[in-house]
């Protein structure tokens, strides 16, 4: 896993920034310790920096000021074919003209590595994803998938130390992109290589990750495991963007220990933890997760809720609820046989824990 300190990550960034006009920074101050071995996504919006983080990192940007480390020695001014870091893009990137054997051979040829040697870890990175039997195939003749597991064993091809993805699922359907998360999780387990992997896709950046760092405006906003930022996020922001939440905006009114007494806009009291609001006096805004209300009438924090939809998905149903003014307040009932029937129009009691309940910045 990640380390602290520079002197014994595999990758570092230090106080690194971007621009591209002289005047507006992309990337902020970036400072980051990946572990070897460690699979870490970098998450956010468009625009948030991670693409540029990523691209400074293999070679194709440049730092404007401050350095990257890969095994403990700056690479700045290294190129990125000197680099020895394995690449793959969403566009899959493979040679239209040579066949997919020829792919493969291509980084080991630039590598000079001899021609028995090239052929048996051709049809050894096939075999790691089951492509063996496409060696003389050209791209064109392969689906998304299957170009996208080319793409894949081009970039482990040659053993790098370091493998960089840059949104490779984007291109592909609901369910090859699910089936091929796992597949990248398991070649990476089995490999033992490090991973520095960018997406959008928050579910992905779950599924796959040891660690995320969450992106927004040209910094990390926070870093963490996938269940930590799920539920512990430190601001309004990471809340919103990582997973489904609910949102109520008031004052703090009270506070005792950990514990803060908030009067929402809605004029509902409710207890919730202390994380980021400003103190008594001050704005905050209440993050609750969905799974997080229960049904019921009893607990430390009871609210009336008046139904408005209810949207039936299989292992549960999603309840777009009223509460206290905030008509999107969304609750997830499991799907059992001893769960409460709910009716549109209808109002219920809801209730949650004040732990699970954050006040966070305004």
């Amino acid at each position: 896993m990640a380390s602290d300190s520079s002197g014994n990550a595999f990758v570092a960034f230090e106080r690194v920034q971007k621009s591209y006009d002289g005047v507006t920074l992309v990337v902020k101050d970036l400072n980051l310790r990946i572990g070897k071995g460690e699979f870490l996504t970098m998450l956010g919006p468009s625009g948030s920096g991670k693409t540029t983080c990523l691209m400074m990192l293999a070679g194709f940007e440049t730092a404007t000021h401050g350095d990257i480390l890969l095994g403990g020695r700056p690479i700045n001014n290294i190129p990125p074919h000197k680099r020895g870091i394995g690449m793959v893009f969403q566009n899959y990137a493979l040679f239209p003209h040579m066949t997919v054997g020829e792919n493969l051979s291509f980084p080991l040829e630039v590598r000079k590595i001899g021609k028995s040697e090239r052929e048996r870890m051709v049809k050894e990175g096939l075999d790691m994803v089951q492509m063996g039997d496409f060696i003389n195939r050209r791209p064109s003749q392969l689906s998304g998938g299957q170009q996208q597991r080319i793409a894949l064993a081009r970039a482990l091809v040659f053993k790098p130390d370091l493998v960089l993805m840059d949104e490779p699922l984007g291109a592909l359907d609901k369910q090859l992109r699910e089936h091929m998360q796992y597949e990248i999780k398991h070649l990476h387990e089995s490999l033992g290589i490090t991973v520095v992997y960018v997406t959008h896709d928050q579910s992905e950046a779950l599924t796959m990750s040891d660690r995320v760092a969450v992106f927004e405006d040209g910094r990390i906003q926070q870093l963490a495991t996938p269940d930590d930022l799920y539920e512990r996020p430190e601001n309004a922001f990471v809340a919103q963007f990582i997973g489904e939440n609910n949102t109520l905006k008031g004052r703090v009114t009270e506070k005792n220990g950990d514990i803060v007494t908030v009067e929402t806009d809605g004029g509902l009291k409710v207890r919730a933890l202390s994380v980021a609001d400003g103190g008594v006096g001050g704005q905050t805004q209440l993050s609750l997760r969905p799974e997080r209300v229960a049904l019921t009438g009893d607990g430390p924090n009871v609210a009336e809720a008046r139904v408005l939809e209810l949207i039936y998905l299989g292992d549960h149903i999603r309840c777009r609820l009223d509460v206290a003014g905030n008509d999107q307040f969304i609750v997830k009932v499991p799907n059992g046989a001893n769960q409460k029937h709910l009716v549109v129009g209808e109002t219920t009691p809801i209730s949650w824990h004040s732990e699970d309940c954050r006040a966070l910045d305004p």
